[in-house]
């Protein structure tokens, strides 16, 4: 009898707890690497882009393996992974459209104001002589 397929007695799937400690060494090695960021002062987009691949690297782990998602069915996975992956896409939608507003706001407000400012805080230097 497979060590995945429902028991004898139908109580269920029986996973080898083999499975488990993989699953914790690998979660630890992640964990060990996601704090050598730090540690080796890694900065900048690499350091966020290394600490959330290791941290979506744990959940997925987290997700399959103790939450059981990996033996699920299809229809199960799609209605408990679709949801948050539409929310990433709209999040990344939103920052697209600030990231666009912000540069928008640069070009109009920012170079106006910079301009009467610096005119402003000339006469005040002017007058101030």
């Amino acid at each position: 009898m497979d060590a995945l397929s429902p028991s004898a007695g139908g109580h269920g799937q029986q996973h080898p707890i083999g499975v488990y400690l993989k699953v914790w060494g690998l979660l630890f090695v992640l964990s060990t690497l996601s704090y050598l960021v730090d540690y080796f002062h890694v900065g900048g987009v690499l350091r966020w882009a290394l600490i959330v691949a290791f941290m979506l690297a744990k959940a997925g782990l987290i997700v399959a393996v103790f939450m059981h998602m990996r033996w699920e069915r299809r229809a199960l996975l799609a209605a408990v992974l679709l949801p948050p992956l539409c929310l990433l896409v709209l999040a990344g939608l939103m920052w697209v459209e600030a990231e666009h507003t912000r540069q928008t706001r640069n070009v109009y407000f920012v170079a106006e104001s910079g301009a009467a400012g610096h005119g402003a805080a000339d006469k005040a230097d002017g007058a101030a002589r």
